[in-house]
């Protein structure tokens, strides 16, 4: 079976899919190509069923540019509105917002305050969307994700646990 393989001084190794619909193994500089080749053999059942769940997610987001345009219009006016109903709930203040086309990261919160969404949440139930508005406010106090970051989210979001895995 074909694969990626990035070697690196970890302890552990590593499989996933990357976006090629390619295993990527992430292996520890010393593990010997012949452990490696026996891990991916191992699991190549799991292999295909990942590849499987990826070209069915994907095939479900495939958006025509009527759509997307219409999606990043709803984005801005809606994330917008909901930054400031939680921002006002949790007593925060952040620096503004931004739309992007990101694909792998929902939200990001800057040192400086300022909250990036990718207009590709609204693809999500609301309650989703909460989540990660709720995740990148949490982001204004807490620059981490310890505990005190996920007790702040839980104070506003009992059910957050739900929520991220409606993003999965």
């Amino acid at each position: 079976m074909e694969y990626k393989l990035i070697r690196s001084n970890r302890k552990t190794i590593e499989l996933s899919i990357d976006d090629d619909f390619l295993p990527l193994v992430k292996a520890p500089l010393k593990m010997s190509t012949e452990d490696i080749e026996k891990f991916v053999v191992k699991h190549e059942k799991w292999i295909e069923k990942q590849i499987t769940k990826k070209r069915e997610h994907n095939e479900k987001f495939v958006l025509s540019p009527e759509e997307e345009t219409m999606l990043k219009e709803k984005a801005l006016s809606y994330l917008a509105g909901r930054t400031e109903y939680f921002a006002k709930l949790m007593g925060l203040k952040y620096a503004g917002i931004k739309i992007t086309s990101a694909k792998k990261r929902f939200g990001s919160c800057s040192g400086k305050n300022s909250i990036c969404y990718s207009w590709r949440l609204m693809q999500y139930p609301a309650e989703a969307i909460d989540y990660v508005v709720v995740h990148e406010l949490a982001h204004v106090i807490y620059k981490n994700h310890g505990k005190n970051f996920y007790k702040l989210i839980e104070k506003y979001l009992p059910d957050y646990k739900k929520c991220e895995k409606l993003l999965k």
